[in-house]
């Protein structure tokens, strides 16, 4: 079965990526958009964040020297994850041979080798995709200070079952080596995220521990006393991945050191546990093991080990230990440790752990709740509302909000059920339109600065710090409205000026330049600072798309801003420089000699449309409408075909036969559904579509077959049926009801409405497998 369904998985991601390079501007390639796909896997699941794919190769008479497909160099300098793809697309699933995988992980060790001692940029031009990496490693001084951690990974879409090294040391930073390859993009997929193990019996570390003994249904707590050894040695090697994702938003490990911890650590180890309240940490399972000599209970191992609260802790005893190089075999970490049993609501206890572990940080209810809740409205906003249809075109589409990764891949499979429902499902939801939470923080923080008191806390020097900095910065300043039908709509129009305006930019060859990141943020934010927020948003979205005018002036303005920028950067680190308020203060300050005047048709003003805000009936009664259409647009015969399958494989209750057995006959007579049959509907739906799609394969036949008897009813007159009774009268084919119905019919007893022409074609169908003609 999983065989079958990562093929599965594996088809979905090259009709993806076939799909993308259709909608994408020339300057991408296959093993590319492959890289973003699985990188967005990785940080959707918390085991990267802030990527960017960028390709450099350096090729020699040697052959291939180097080579990097993506990066992502974490806010605090303390992290570097280096990606590498081996990429193919044939139509199954290849192995990957041990000499290829490590061929070409020492690549991209080679360009790290390179980049770091300082060769390497002075070769590169500043235009290329990796000159802003290969600058910060060799001339930002807080990489030397702070690089903790270098990851490898290698990301293959084919199957690697050799064991290749697992880390190493590499211009004197610890290297850690990581294989993704199908197996795992598709565990990632099917798990949102793979678990850190920790086996601290078998590293030698002795964890010892107390149970509280009370039973409960949600979770068991465990006090320990962790190894500052052992906690400094996992810090090492997983950083941030330690620190849970739905709540690393709001609490950044930093690789600055706490001077307490740092002075406790080296002048007087053996009061740490007193001076430190120790950390708290989240697990699946933990693993108990009997030290010897009846000395109590030890930890032996922990399955998704994370910390909510410590982060500051471990970091500061790692650094201490790393800098200092002493020995701390005296320090010992309290830890309360808390097993969730409650896996379904495993997210929500652990946030709410966190919330409350952290009340020194800003963390409120509203940061772990009540956004979620507007994420929600959100998702319902984006399935209830159709943009209107872009200029030549009849059909209307939508913007999809994808709440959780998969949720696209999920409803596409939910409503394309057969061939040409997918293409009507990608017709009206095409991909260049889903959005992700961290791309909807984007498009929103960029379109205009915010401030809390007098701080500065949303604008395009936040944007380009990445999306995970960003989207923390979104949920705590600016996203504390409601949103309804109008802020969707005006979110949407900052999406299409987002998009457009990175397709204005340019890719390579043909682009501005190779700062697309930072200057498409930096150009809209001066736009709107300068208009003072007056572009009309509701004008966008009604012709989803920018007048010509518009592209045409952010493209002037993408390359005075570039210009600007790499002149004025503090010696030549752009990146860095863009990070910074100073940096986004020096822009808007300027005027770059640019007429704005032009734009007055993309303004709003006292003739603008005003609009109507929906009332949540509204909302639901779209939902509503929507999920019966999905249910009629499962034909009649194919929910005969699920009862009895329901009934053959005990797969569907006895409540649910009779539902799909009343959803048969509703729909085929055209009766109204109530609200428990379209409920449990939807649910039977959902469970067919996971356990047995074939039933609905030939839906498309079963559906092309009405339209053709449909047609047929048009030829039907009382001539016809007369002729229907005369041939019948000596084969005997019909039954005797359907005889005198007919008989009705010619003797002006019952009328030829559409739906007696509907019967007398049915009629008409059985004799004809007969040889009437």
């Amino acid at each position: 079965m999983e065989n079958k369904e990562l093929n599965k998985f594996y088809e979905d991601i090259q009709e993806e990526i076939k799909t993308t390079l259709i909608s994408e501007e020339e300057g991408t390639n296959p093993e590319q958009v492959f890289t973003e796909l699985a990188l967005s896997y990785l940080s959707e699941a918390g085991e990267s964040e802030n990527y960017r794919v960028c390709f450099d190769e350096k090729i020699s008479k040697r052959g291939i020297e180097h080579k990097i497909n993506g990066y992502s160099l974490y806010e605090n300098y303390e992290t570097l994850d280096l990606f590498v793809t081996i990429y193919n697309g044939d139509t199954t699933v290849q192995s990957v041979t041990k000499g290829d995988a490590e061929k070409t992980i020492d690549r991209v060790v080679k360009f790290f080798r390179n980049a770091i001692y300082k060769e390497y940029v002075n070769e590169i031009e500043e235009s290329s995709e990796i000159f802003d990496l290969a600058q910060t490693l060799a001339n930002v001084p807080d990489v030397k200070e702070y690089l903790t951690r270098v990851n490898v990974f290698l990301i293959t879409n084919g199957e690697i079952k050799a064991d290749l090294k697992t880390s190493d040391k590499i211009a004197g930073y610890p290297v850690f080596y990581r294989t993704i390859d199908i197996n795992y993009l598709f565990n990632l997929s099917d798990k949102s995220r793979i678990p850190i193990e920790i086996d601290f019996d078998s590293s030698g570390y002795n964890v010892p521990c107390i149970v509280n003994a009370t039973e409960n249904l949600d979770y068991q707590s465990w006090l320990a006393i962790i190894p500052g050894i052992a906690l400094a040695n996992i810090y090492e090697q997983y950083g941030a991945r330690l620190l849970e994702q739905n709540v690393r938003s709001f609490l950044q490990f930093t690789g600055k050191i706490n001077k307490g911890i740092r002075n406790t650590m080296l002048k007087e180890q053996h009061m740490f546990m007193a001076f430190n309240n120790g950390i708290a940490a989240t697990a699946e399972e933990v693993t108990i093991i009997n030290l010897p000599d009846n000395q109590g209970k030890a930890i032996g191992k922990v399955k998704d080990f994370q910390i909510v609260n410590g982060g500051q802790t471990t970091a500061s005893i790692y650094h201490t230990w790393k800098k200092d190089k002493i020995d701390i075999s005296n320090v010992f970490v309290p830890v309360k440790l808390t097993i969730v049993k409650n896996r379904e609501n495993f997210s929500e206890i652990v946030g709410r752990i966190a919330e409350y572990a952290n009340t020194q940080n800003r963390v409120s209810a509203s940061d772990l709740s009540s956004n979620r809740e507007n994420h929600v409205l959100i998702e319902k906003l984006s399935r209830t509302i159709w943009a209107p249809p872009v200029s030549g075109e009849s059909y209307q589409t939508r913007w999809f909000f994808e709440r959780s990764r998969g949720q696209f891949r999920n409803e596409r499979v939910r409503n394309g059920i057969t061939p040409s429902k997918r293409k009507q499902f990608d017709k009206q939801n095409p991909r260049s339109q889903m959005f992700t939470k961290e791309k909807l923080a984007k498009f929103i923080n960029t379109y205009e600065e915010s401030y809390h008191g007098k701080k500065l806390v949303i604008g395009p020097h936040i944007v380009v710090r990445g999306s995970q900095k960003n989207y923390a910065q979104f949920l705590n300043y600016n996203f504390d409205k409601k949103p309804d039908n109008i802020w969707f709509e005006d979110a949407i129009a900052k999406a299409i000026l987002f998009s457009t305006c990175e397709k204005v930019y340019g890719v390579k060859p043909n682009a501005i330049g190779d700062m697309r990141y930072i200057i498409v943020p930096y150009a809209i934010a001066w736009l709107g600072f300068k208009l003072e927020y007056k572009i009309d948003l509701y004008k966008i979205w009604k012709q989803q798309t920018l007048s010509n005018t518009l592209k045409a002036k952010l493209h002037e303005i993408m390359s005075k801003i570039e210009a600007f920028i790499k002149s004025e950067a503090p010696g030549s680190l752009y990146g860095e420089w863009a990070k910074k308020e100073d940096c986004w203060n020096a822009v808007k300050s300027q005027n770059f000699n640019i007429n704005l005047d032009v734009l007055s048709e993309d303004l709003e003003n006292e003739e603008s449309e005003k609009r109507k805000t929906l009332s949540e009936d509204d909302t639901v009664q779209a939902e509503l409408e929507a999920s019966l259409n999905r249910l009629k647009s499962v034909h009649y015969k194919t929910w005969k075909k699920i009862e009895n399958w329901g009934r053959e494989t005990g797969k569907l209750s006895q409540y649910q036969l009779d539902v799909a057995y009343t959803l048969n006959s509703k729909i085929r007579n055209n009766r109204n559904i109530t609200s428990i049959e379209r409920k449990q509907g939807e649910s039977i739906l959902n469970l067919i579509v996971e356990e047995n799609p074939e039933l609905f394969f030939d839906m498309d036949d079963y559906f092309n077959e009405e339209k053709k008897l449909k047609e047929s009813e048009n030829d039907i007159t009382i001539e016809l049926v007369k002729r229907i009774i005369e041939w019948d009268r000596t084969r005997r084919k019909l039954d005797n009801y359907k005889i005198k119905f007919m008989i009705d019919l010619i003797e002006g007893r019952k009328s030829l409405t559409d739906r007696n022409k509907y019967l007398v074609s049915l009629n008409l169908k059985t004799i004809k497998k007969y040889g009437f003609r």
